[in-house]
């Protein structure tokens, strides 16, 4: 009997679901550094800002899709394999970076159900109000939600960083891995 050979690339799912995350990730913070542009109440900041909950709440339903498909498919190895210390850091920020793209869109899901704020999925679809009004709890809800956005910046930039030294100083194919297309 013949062992199949262990996968040397992610499924195409997997790889296509990575950086389908990372255009929307792109997009939910471009939309929070945009509505800056715009005064208070008027109708372009409105509109970027329900960009950034649909984008928010995309993020949200996918990152389960995606979990899902990780956990029903086969990691390839690091090759060559890196030291224990470094797998435990790479694990713990990929929990890290799930953790917060769970956790992020729930925090801003609050705030604005604390406000009375109404949520749409892309399409219109309301999203229910998830508590009464409180505007104290708002603030509170958005204040962490905007701290957990800083530390997602960075989760997600040492993330990027690391791939690149894997690639371009350890030279394992940590980053072909995650590449679209044939290698």
């Amino acid at each position: 009997m013949v062992t199949p050979a262990a996968p040397q690339r992610y499924h195409r799912f997997s790889i296509a679901m990575h950086w389908l995350m990372v255009l929307l990730l792109i997009a939910t913070a471009t939309t929070m550094e945009l509505r800056g542009m715009y005064p208070k109440g008027t109708p372009a900041r409105e509109l970027i800002k329900s960009a950034h909950y649909a984008l928010g709440l995309a993020v949200f339903v996918l990152v389960w899709v995606r979990l899902m498909a990780s956990l029903s498919s086969t990691t390839p190895a690091i090759e060559p394999a890196p030291p224990a210390w470094q797998s435990l850091l790479g694990h713990g920020a990929h929990a890290g970076l799930y953790v917060l793209m769970i956790g992020l869109p729930v925090l801003g899901w609050l705030a604005l159900s604390f406000k009375g704020a109404p949520v749409y999925f892309p399409g219109g679809i309301p999203v229910p109000l998830l508590t009464s009004t409180n505007s104290n709890t708002a603030h509170w809800f958005k204040e962490v939600h905007e701290i957990g956005a800083v530390v997602g910046y960075g989760l997600v930039a040492l993330h990027a960083a690391a791939a690149l030294v894997h690639h371009y100083v350890l030279r394992d194919n940590t980053l072909l891995r995650m590449l679209p297309g044939k290698r």
